[in-house]
């Protein structure tokens, strides 16, 4: 049955699956069917439904668009993900500390897929670096087209005593398995250092500001610690491979370098 021909308890179920059951109640008061929903406008929804979240109203109008099929192949595959699944992907690309406000957000897949830097300012995201794991992060999903079991957290048996993997196969490494290729390289010690910088696979090959000296800094190696900055940086550039390290550099070289402190700034990202 099309979703515009759906009744008033129907769609009223339909908030509770998206993870909007909160607005369940007001649905069966003020809705009439699903039709009824689809061309209720913004200020409607706002009012009436009493979904004063923005970011609710928005992930409402995805799912709208996805039980219509009437979004794009990627949104359709994102939205499979729910927000509990989008949890835990934080925790993949280490950033376990916006969990909580993704979480009350009702961030699922499609969200993430069409999420803005608006968002995320409204999501109490504030650092640059931050940024840039979500962005390249999502950036992985969207190659994968947003299949659930596509990172890779753990190191599989076959590559337990491999020494170079593509870059593709790295972009899919979690924060997880980036600490297990860390504590392979003898810095146990500093690994621990990474948890909440949002350091992964993604941000690694496809973020080009990111090189061995942020992972140095972000491991809390000191300056002064020539030797094992070195050390660092012999491992990630034969990682990532001479090609990739060159365009990184020459991508530098006219650019502001990415710390760990810099604040986002809306204005100035594309």
């Amino acid at each position: 049955m099309p979703f515009s021909k759906w009744d008033v308890s129907l769609v009223a179920h339909w908030f509770t699956i998206i993870g909007l059951g909160m607005y369940s109640a007001n649905c069966k008061k003020v809705i009439k069917n699903g039709n009824h929903l689809i061309n209720s406008t913004e200020s409607e929804i706002e009012k009436e439904l009493g979904i004063k979240s923005r970011l609710h109203r928005k992930k409402l109008r995805l799912a709208l668009s996805c039980v219509n099929n009437d979004c794009d192949p990627l949104t359709k595959s994102a939205s499979k993900l729910n927000y509990l699944w989008v949890a835990k992907w934080l925790d993949d690309i280490g950033l376990p500390q916006y969990k909580e406000a993704f979480v009350e957000a009702r961030i699922d897949g499609s969200v993430l897929h069409h999420l803005t830097i608006e968002d995320l300012t409204d999501l109490n995201l504030t650092i640059k670096l931050h940024y840039a794991s979500i962005k390249r992060g999502i950036q992985v999903l969207r190659s994968q087209n947003f299949n659930p079991t596509c990172l890779k957290r753990r190191a599989s048996p076959e590559e337990a005593n491999k020494k170079d993997w593509s870059p593709e196969l790295i972009s899919l490494w979690t924060s997880h398995r980036t600490m297990e290729w860390l504590r392979s390289i003898d810095l146990s010690e500093y690994t621990p250092n990474l948890r909440g910088s949002g350091v992964h696979g993604g941000m690694i090959i496809h973020e080009p500001l990111f090189d061995s000296d942020l992972l140095a800094t972000l491991l809390s190696i000191l300056s002064t610690k020539t030797l094992l900055r070195r050390h660092l940086t012999t491992y990630f550039n034969k990682l990532i491979g001479q090609k990739l390290v060159q365009e990184k550099r020459d991508y530098q070289a006219k650019s502001t370098p990415l710390l760990p402190s810099t604040k986002l700034s809306v204005s100035v990202i594309p």
